[in-house]
């Protein structure tokens, strides 16, 4: 892998991690049933998002 393709996987983690806190954080403010489950099907998605840029490395 070279440096530059290190680099956007790097970020690419990072995003991940972001979206992961944002959905969580989102997910704790809401009360209906749906919109919550919602956000948690988007958080397990960028958990395997990140799962896979992770094994990358």
């Amino acid at each position: 892998m070279t440096s530059k393709e290190l680099l956007y996987v790097e970020d690419a983690l990072g995003h991940e991690q972001y979206f992961m806190a944002q959905c969580s954080e989102t997910m704790n403010k809401l009360q209906d049933p749906e919109l919550r489950s919602l956000v948690q099907q988007l958080q397990q998605s960028h958990q395997t998002l990140f799962q896979n840029f992770y094994g990358l490395l």
